[in-house]
């Protein structure tokens, strides 16, 4: 142990003062030989229970150590087994909550955990440079059968990758123009390059899975026309209908969903108006309400935007804030201003119907809700006005209705949402699987992805009894 570093390898970034005012990625990476000085810091435990913490159960000491021999190809190798995204997860995936909350070192007085994520970012984007997607692999085994994935989001990307690895024909039905569901529309530049979604997605293509855009399921095709094409389908459709909080002022021109406003910079490309069609409000002063990634995302592309005041609105502390604490950082280091223990209570007009403000009133914590966290209750004669002319409302998303509403037999919880086992992603409707934001509600790319490896699973056990497939021919 006393050999160990205490700490992370340092890893680059762009200063602040440069990175608030361009999209460009904030975290500039490792180069290999600082991937291998954090490698050396790996215990190589036994029993790693930063596998069991990984929702895809990861081999992390098996890529880490290949890092440390200088074998990027075959810690490559390793990680393919496991994930299909890890250029993008290694980005955004909350490492700290799982894997690296678990790290026997950082568990060490005075030891940080090992950079789990940041060394799988090195590998996967080591992997991306150097092979070659552009053209398909191709095997001499016969297809399996066929499946069907709607939505190309993380949950659907993932099952169409494992299942395609199995030798099953797949397609991808995406909505928008552009594959990668919330990779692409709602996760900004500076923390996930597009470039980077288009090369995961090249690999995922590159196994034989064919993307379709442009096609809504529920209006351009039917469910009812899947299921008679196809042998199993997944539905992994994301929860893209915004949340308000239907305060008074809602409706006043100035008052975005973090949906809108984020798919407007990110899939739109309007934070490159006017090379890119796309406009978007210029703001002076921006409220974010909310607490999660998505506040911080927005918060974020609105400094970026040209806003001079940037302030984040969220009703408990700091010690319940959910996001990441590496994004929360790098917000406070980009002047982005923090309202603690404050929630809004109306929006304030002009008499042309445009935002001047947000009357927001102070809370304390009391008891624990149902969520386990302390309710944030309301002070009394707290009032106060932030000054306004954006407010970005983050606080959550609900289920997309277009195609739940033209497929009526699927059963649905209470919430909107597709109801479906966690264990195997099986509906009420056989053949018809689910996963991802569109079962569990707004979550994590990587929750997603573990949903769709499961998922995954269960289809091709599926297909293979109801084709009764002896268990010899299968891959």
């Amino acid at each position: 142990m006393a050999r160990k570093s205490r700490t992370k390898t340092p890893i680059s970034e762009q200063a602040p003062e440069i990175r608030k005012t361009n999209f460009e990625e904030v975290c500039l990476g490792y180069t290999i030989e600082e991937g291998q000085a954090e490698a050396e810091r790996c215990l190589q435990c036994k029993n790693a229970p930063c596998i069991a913490s990984c929702p895809v159960m990861i081999d992390i000491p098996g890529f880490i150590l290949a890092i440390k021999e200088g074998d990027m190809q075959e810690a490559a190798d390793v990680l393919g087994k496991y994930t299909n995204l890890p250029a993008i997860c290694g980005r955004v995936c909350p490492q700290e909550k799982q894997c690296e909350e678990v790290c026997k070192l950082g568990k060490a007085k005075n030891f940080e955990p090992v950079a789990i994520g940041k060394l799988e970012r090195l590998v996967a984007d080591w992997a991306l440079e150097n092979q070659d997607f552009s053209k398909q692999t191709s095997n001499d085994r016969p297809i399996i059968g066929k499946i069907a994935v709607i939505g190309s989001g993380p949950s659907g990307l993932t099952v169409a990758g494992d299942l395609a690895k199995l030798n099953y024909e797949v397609t991808i039905y995406e909505a928008l123009h552009d594959a990668g569901g919330v990779l692409t529309y709602g996760i900004p530049e500076f923390r996930l390059p597009k470039r980077i979604v288009k090369k995961e997605i090249e690999s995922i293509e590159a196994l034989g899975v064919k993307i379709e855009t442009n096609v809504v399921v529920g209006k351009t095709i039917t469910m009812d026309e899947i299921m008679e094409e196809f042998d199993a389908c997944y539905i992994s459709v994301g929860a893209g209908a915004p949340n308000f909080m239907g305060i008074p002022g809602t409706s006043l021109n100035g008052v975005y969903s973090s949906s809108e406003y984020l798919t407007r910079i990110n899939l739109m490309h309007s934070y490159e108006f006017p090379k890119y069609d796309t406009p978007i409000k210029k703001s002076k002063n921006v409220v974010v309400i909310g607490g999660g990634n998505v506040a911080m995302d927005a918060a974020r592309s609105a400094k970026r935007m040209g806003a001079e005041n940037v302030s984040i609105v969220y009703r408990r502390s700091l010690e319940e804030l959910p996001a990441r604490i590496e994004e929360y950082h790098h917000s406070v280091e980009e002047e982005i201003n923090y309202h603690w223990l404050t929630n809004p209570i109306e929006y304030l007009s002009d008499d042309n119907g445009n935002l001047l403000g947000v009357k927001c009133i102070k809370m304390e914590l009391g008891e624990p809700d149902s969520s386990g966290r302390r309710r944030p209750v309301p002070i009394k004669n707290s009032e106060f006005i932030i000054e306004a002319d954006t407010v970005i409302e983050a606080i959550g998303q609900g289920s997309n209705k277009v195609l739940l509403s033209t497929f009526p037999e699927l059963a649905l919880t209470k919430w909107g949402y597709i109801e479906a086992d966690p264990k195997t992603g099986e509906t009420s409707i056989p053949g018809v699987f689910a996963g991802g934001d569109i079962v569990t509600g707004a979550a994590t790319v990587i929750l997603a992805m573990g949903a769709g490896k499961v998922a995954a699973v269960q289809m091709d056990k599926y297909v293979q009894e109801q084709k009764k497939i002896p268990a010899t021919t299968k891959v």
